[in-house]
């Protein structure tokens, strides 16, 4: 039997389907369009053929505070290139809806959804020394006298505001000053050099950068004068630009705030110029631009993706609601930075009223089991974070299901990265209790959520995710075909291009600098040259024939092909790291293929754990284990250790840069990646047949 149409082992499923949100979802659409929809399939292909009135449920269902109305959602016919409009004639504030609620009526400012007194908000900094609480009347006090402050200094709607700090309660407060009024937020993290910082935040000239004015991380309060410094040099060629205001991360700063850098000024200070009561709420267009996050920008510069309030509302309530059956009494903690999208889903939560843990520092500090004792301690019922981390946790040797008391615990997503199989095992039969759902998730910056997630309604199984998210058309195309050629999809099993054939709300509005009409070059150049009328991810895929999961490959730029057979870099790494992870830290597989060459061949990088060497011996049992495993095609050609793996400052190891060095290409190391210097290293590579594996000495 082939391997493909093998059912693979059943992890978990909803002891209690009929009683999550999603199903009663389904059953309000069988009564009101006389439906006998019974399967998640079933409402996937429901949603996808009827999304105007998918997405009218949707908005429905999550009751946004909002004035004006809309005569249709969408214009169906009109396809994805021409970024039809949703919603017009509705106006919302994005600041509005995180503040008070979705209560008993759409335009009703105040009910007892999201009471004064109560906890949204738990701030925890590394090591769990300082825990701060902060109620529901607390953020709208804070938000409310920021919006006061920005507004007296000239911020508009459409304006741009910009925080660099840490996952805490301040950025999340300029988060929602700057949508009380209209404005545009972004926000960046402060482990980014001067020079990234700089090549995201000047390309969408703001009038304002908040900087946190130190951090903490691996156990070491850090000075962030410098950058602070070179980041506000770097702004005055930005003609919208007045001032940097400096946050106080820590005490002593507070009491003492740091002064002399030209062109800067205190939060205190710049508070001074709030009015008594906090100003209008600006509620805009529903596809008014509202949030800019970054491509990773790993080969050039980072592209500036605008995303819509209300798409950006719509999107994050499916997933909250419908997909991940969350509510008002679940505790949510998603660790992140704020330089990343998942920052966006760490806040989400409060949308829908619950609760959400704002962790700053090191998810391995004082050791690997930090995270746990804060989900213990804080009765976290939905936790965020991604396959390092679970591999971390899995070489460490804690348990996490005995060693802590993670009874409440309903949820487990993971992201950023392939899930290798052995993890989803290890998940279940080791480490987590067994009624936790495991979440598997992939979607992008680009659209500000998932093509692929989680559902109550369907079982996990071993590897990849469970399907596509509802409303969100998804299909996989040849990766062969022609540019500019219209796709077909394949059939269920065969490897191809992650597509999207038909419109969603939630594509960005456009891309910052792109012309005067959207999609502009780069928009088009970026999503929609691929395939005609059809957005193309980037992302290299297959449908299970059996259970209907995605199992994300890698980036289609990144699709290894030597001598013709296409497979992804998860193949490879998903045997390294089942089979030699107590000697191997991490891996990296691409292909090179340079002018001379007439077929490309497949290289593999090792970075060694502490005190490992990687030796003649050891490449041979690798070889052996990939040939044994996969097939004797998927062998890499070389396989050589390195000192260092280029990764993002989210910790995405980034195989695109590589490929194009040993290629015989010359890379500008982007500002996005936390260690650029990694790629030096790589140039060696060009003339492969030069050097002695495994070592690599010239």
């Amino acid at each position: 039997m082939d391997a493909q149409t093998v059912v693979p082992r059943k992890l978990w499923e909803h002891p209690d389907p009929k009683s999550t949100t999603m199903y009663q979802f389904m059953h309000d659409v069988n009564r009101l369009h006389g439906l006998k929809l019974k399967t998640y399939n079933d409402l996937y292909r429901w949603s996808i053929n009827n999304r105007g009135a998918f997405y009218d449920k949707v908005w429905k269902l999550g009751n946004w505070i909002h004035e004006g109305t809309y005569s249709r959602v969408v214009d169906e016919t009109a396809p994805i290139t021409d970024l039809p409009k949703w919603f017009e004639g509705v106006k919302v504030n994005f600041a509005e809806n995180f503040l008070w609620t979705t209560g008993a009526s759409p335009n009703e400012r105040t009910t007892t959804h999201k009471e004064d007194d109560r906890v949204a908000v738990t701030e925890i900094r590394e090591g769990n020394t300082e825990v701060r609480n902060h109620t529901w009347a607390d953020l709208r006090r804070r938000a409310g006298e920021l919006a006061g402050a920005l507004k007296a200094r000239g911020v508009v709607e459409g304006d741009r505001v910009v925080v660099v700090g840490a996952h805490s309660v301040s950025t999340f407060t300029v988060m929602l000053a700057t949508l009380w009024l209209g404005g545009i937020f972004s926000s960046s993290s402060t482990d980014m050099g001067v020079g990234g910082l700089l090549q995201r935040t000047t390309q969408i000239d703001p009038k304002f950068v908040f900087f946190d004015d130190g951090a903490i991380y691996n156990g070491k309060r850090l000075d962030l004068q410098d950058k602070i410094q070179g980041v506000t040099e770097g702004m005055r060629k930005c003609p919208s630009f007045k001032a940097t205001v400096i946050i106080p991360r820590f005490e002593a700063s507070r009491k003492a705030p740091k002064t002399g850098i030209d062109n800067t000024e205190t939060l205190e200070a710049f508070l001074r110029a709030s009015s008594a009561q906090p100003p209008e709420l600006a509620r805009v267009a529903f596809q008014a631009p509202s949030i800019i996050y970054y491509s990773s920008g790993t080969t050039g510069t980072p592209k500036a993706i605008v995303h819509g309030t209300g798409p950006l509302l719509l999107n994050l309530s499916k997933e909250s609601t419908l997909h991940h059956d969350l509510g008002r009494t679940d505790v949510a903690m998603q660790y992140t930075t704020t330089g990343w999208i998942m920052y966006l889903a760490s806040v989400a939560h409060l949308l829908i009223g619950g609760r959400a843990i704002f962790y700053d520092g090191s998810p391995l500090l004082p050791d690997a089991a930090v995270l746990l004792r804060i989900m213990e301690q804080q009765g976290v019922t939905f936790f965020g974070t991604s396959p390092r981390w679970m591999s971390e946790v899995r070489k460490s040797g804690i348990r996490p299901r005995t060693d802590f008391d993670l009874s409440k615990l309903k949820l487990v997503s993971s992201t950023g990265m392939v899930l290798p199989d052995e993890l989803f095992e290890w998940f279940y039969d080791t480490a987590f209790p067994k009624n936790v759902h495991l979440c598997n998730i992939s979607g992008g910056t680009d659209i500000a959520g998932c093509f692929v997630i989680d559902n109550p309604l369907t079982p996990v199984y071993v590897g990849g995710t469970q399907g596509p998210a509802l409303g969100v058309p998804f299909a996989v195309y040849d990766h062969d075909l022609e540019p500019g050629t219209k796709g077909a999809p394949l059939p269920a099993g065969t490897p191809g291009d992650l597509v999207s054939p038909a419109a969603f709300p939630n594509v960005p509005l456009f891309l910052w600098n792109d012309g005067p009409k959207a999609p502009g070059p780069k928009y088009t150049s970026a999503y929609f040259s691929r395939f005609k009328d059809t957005w193309a991810q980037g992302d290299f895929c297959v449908i299970h024939p059996v259970t209907g999961n995605v199992n994300m490959l890698g980036r289609s730029d990144g699709v290894l092909n030597p001598s013709g057979v296409r497979f992804g870099s998860s193949d490879i790494y998903g045997v390294v790291e089942k089979y030699f992870a107590d000697e191997i830290r991490e891996s990296i597989c691409v292909g090179q293929r340079r002018p001379q060459d007439q077929d490309e061949r497949v290289v593999l990088f090792l970075l060694m754990r502490e005190g490992k060497t990687l030796t003649r011996g050891l490449v041979s049992d690798i070889r052996e284990r990939i040939a044994k495993e996969l097939t004797k095609r998927h062998v890499p050609k070389y396989i050589f250790e390195v000192p260092d793996i280029p990764t993002t400052v989210n910790l995405k190891k980034v195989e695109l840069p590589v490929k194009h060095i040993i290629s015989g290409r010359t890379v500008n190391p982007s500002g996005t990646l936390l260690n650029p210097q990694s790629l030096d290293f790589f140039y060696r590579f060009q003339n492969v047949e030069d050097l002695t594996e495994p070592q690599a000495k010239l």
